[in-house]
Parts: C-alpha cells; sequence; structure tokens
C-alpha cells in the first residue's frame, strides 16, 4: 500500500465554507484547441466547493483510502520541522499546488526513497527540481490546461486595473472620499496602447485573444512562433528575442515557465529598455523577475505599475519589498485557484492518481517528467535542470510570516 502526501493551502480564517456565492458553474466540454478536460472514472465532491485548501483534500480521501492507501493531507511544508518533512521519506506520491508550492528539491528527492510520482495539481511543475527527478526516474505530472483560461482571465483584469488606477480609486471610496482628481491623475485608456506578452502558449495566446477586442496592438515573444493563421487572425507582431519586443510595449505580460533561461530575466538592464511608464504583470513564476529591480522600476518611475501574483518564496515573508512598493496591484497566487479552476484540476489529479494505481499510461499533455526523461508538455516547456532553491528559501523566511 502506498502514502500519498498532499500540500494544500490552509482554511480560510473564518472556517472551511458551509455555504457558497452561487449554486453550479458554468458546463465546459472542452478547452480551446480541442483538449478535453479531464476524465476520471468518478469525482467525489461537486464543483465549485473549495477544493483546494486542507479540508478539501482535492476530494480524493474517500478515493483513496478505499484503494487502501494513506493519504497525509497538510500546510505545514517549509523547514526541517514540517509535517512534510517528516512524512516524505516513505512517500510514493506528493501532490501540490503552484500556490503553495511544496519545493521538491534535489536534496529532499534524495530523502524521499519511496518517490514516484510528483504531481502538480494545477499547471507549472518549477518548483519540482526536474533534473533531480530525471536522475531519480521520479515521474513529474501537472493538470495542463486547468487553469490556463482562469490565469488569462487575471492577467486581464490587472492590466486593466493598473492602467486605469483601479485599486487607489477604490480605496478613496473606502475612506469616504470623492477625490477624483486623485484617483485619475494616474489613469489612462488601454485603447491604442501596444501590450506583449512574454511567451504564447496556451495563457499568453489566451491572453491575447482577450485583449483583441480592446483594440490594442498585440505583440509577443514565444521561440515556438505561432501558425502563420493566427497570427492573421489577431494582427501579432512577432519578435525574435525579448530586448526587441519590450522596446515598443506599453504594457508586458509575462506568460513562460520558469526555468533556467527565464530565471531574473526582468533585471535591471532588460527593465531599463522598456518604455518609461511601461506596465509589467507577472502571473507566471516571482522569480522570473528580479525582486529588489522591480522595486527600483517603480520608485524612479521606469515602471508606471507592477502587478502579478506569483513571488519568491512563497508564501512570500511579510516583510518582502513588493508587499510595500508604490504602484503595484499584487495579490496572493490566486489567479489559477478560482472555484473554477480548483474543480477542473481536482479532477485531473483524480485522473492521473488513477492511471498510476492501475497502471495505465497518464495522459502524454499531462506528464512534465517520464522515464528519466523531460515528456510531454514538459519537452516542451522546460530545459532540465533546478530553477526554484525554494525550499532553503521558504525555511529562511519561515519566522517572518
Amino acid at each position: 500500500m502506498s502514502k500519498v502526501l498532499c500540500v494544500l493551502y490552509d482554511d480560510p480564517v473564518d472556517g472551511y465554507p458551509k455555504s457558497y456565492p452561487r449554486d453550479d458553474l458554468p458546463k465546459i466540454e472542452r478547452y480551446p484547441g480541442g483538449q478535453t478536460l479531464p476524465t476520471p472514472k468518478a469525482i467525489d465532491f461537486k464543483p465549485g466547493m473549495l477544493l483546494g485548501s486542507v479540508s478539501g483534500e482535492l476530494g480524493l480521501r474517500k478515493y483513496v483510502e478505499a484503494l487502501g492507501h494513506t493519504l497525509i493531507v497538510t500546510s505545514d511544508k517549509d523547514g526541517p520541522n514540517s509535517v512534510f518533512e517528516r512524512e516524505l521519506p516513505d512517500a510514493e506520491v506528493v501532490i501540490s499546488q503552484p500556490f503553495w508550492p511544496a519545493y521538491l528539491t534535489a536534496e529532499r528527492i534524495a530523502k524521499a526513497k519511496k518517490l514516484k510520482l510528483a504531481v502538480t495539481a494545477g499547471i507549472g511543475s518549477d518548483h519540482v527540481d526536474l533534473q533531480a527527478a530525471i536522475d531519480r526516474k521520479v515521474t513529474v505530472a501537472e493538470v495542463t490546461y486547468s487553469n490556463s483560461i482562469s490565469v488569462s482571465e487575471h492577467v486581464v483584469m490587472m492590466i486593466l486595473s493598473l492602467v486605469r488606477n483601479y485599486i487607489p480609486s477604490y480605496q478613496w471610496v473606502v475612506k469616504g472620499g470623492w477625490n477624483i482628481a486623485d484617483c485619475v491623475e494616474r489613469s489612462y485608456d488601454v485603447e491604442g496602447m501596444h501590450v506583449g506578452t512574454v511567451a504564447a502558449g496556451r495563457i499568453g495566446l489566451a491572453v491575447l485573444r482577450r485583449l483583441k477586442p480592446f483594440d490594442m496592438h498585440l505583440h509577443y515573444y514565444e521561440r515556438h512562433r505561432l501558425p502563420e493563421a493566427v497570427e492573421k487572425e489577431l494582427n501579432l507582431a512577432w519578435h525574435p528575442n525579448v530586448e526587441d519586443m519590450v522596446k515598443v510595449c506599453d504594457v508586458v505580460t509575462i506568460n513562460a515557465p520558469l526555468h533556467p533561461e527565464t530565471e531574473g530575466l526582468f533585471n535591471d538592464k532588460l527593465l531599463s529598455n522598456m518604455k518609461r511608464g511601461a506596465y509589467l504583470v507577472n502571473t507566471a513564476r516571482g522569480k522570473i523577475c528580479d525582486r529588489d529591480a522591480i522595486v527600483r522600476a517603480l520608485e524612479s518611475g521606469q515602471l508606471a505599475g507592477y502587478a502579478g501574483d506569483v513571488w519568491f518564496p512563497q508564501p512570500a515573508p511579510k516583510d518582502h519589498p513588493w508587499r510595500t512598493m508604490p504602484h503595484h496591484g499584487m495579490t496572493p497566487h490566486i489567479s489559477g485557484t478560482s472555484l473554477s479552476a480548483q474543480a477542473r484540476y481536482a479532477a485531473g489529479t483524480r485522473e492521473i492518481l488513477e492511471c498510476w494505481f492501475e497502471r495505465r499510461p497518464i495522459r502524454e499533455e499531462y506528464l512534465i517528467v517520464d522515464g528519466g526523461k523531460l515528456a510531454g508538455a514538459g519537452a516542451h516547456s522546460y530545459t532540465a535542470g533546478d530553477a526554484t532553491g525554494g525550499s532553503e528559501a521558504a525555511a529562511k523566511f519561515e519566522n517572518a510570516r
């Protein structure tokens, strides 16, 4: 029998919900492009429930325990005395979400002698040292596309919030004011602006599709260039490198995976090449941006605004400078864990586990590492290597939260 170790974020401060604002979710048959939604044999939850927190358990307990396996669910993931660290050595399966990542570093993988499968409930497996997983022949899988559209909607929301100066305007209302001039002194229209995405995979392309009706000029950088028909449909301008694209954009959105080639990409040098007063939105991974360079660019006015929901480490310490820097629109890492998205990635996690325990092949598009090499979506999105170092950083800041 196997141990399944699942790391999820904490329940709401007022307790697990007894009811929800809506009674159901819209029914979606397929993702854009035709990929089917997760197809587990069954689910033990009602779509629309809070599944990503500890009490939600991704709806897995009944299924896992019915097979005779053990399910451990915890939010305690950082540091040598954490529940995660204690339970890891004899776990066969580890499940984690990008929003509250259980960093599987090379050191932790070496300790996990029985580890065979690491599942990301969602998308983005950079919290796993992929090279260590390759070397140990640990299978890494994620629920591809499950929350891509959720993230793209969040990107559009953040772009509009920054450009229209929404958050400060809302705060004037809360404070009882009617300070119109204060609200609009940093407010613009997005119409006619040039916006570019770093990477145009599922999320980046979905962002571009959603921005087209705003009559913005659309740009993209992507090492796998989009088909000519898509470029014509959206009137896209492709750029051969990031430096070329950011020079012409009023808004830049980052939608690339984290790997050694993208880590620290937005540093002082690249930010200085952007248009003065540009906006930067990052819902990809925090380490793609140099933390302190972002602060300097906002303080100098080189950037007019920065928004995103990805930090490093995650959860971010209380003294993280992105909490207090000027003109930001940061949120915790929530873009891909709406209740709608949770229903899909919980079902996808169940599908992966069904395949694993029944010794059936996991969908190719779900695979990141398989058989000692990058596979499936991983072969398209990642390069071998470790770009996290996450558990060490999280442990360092554990007491600062």
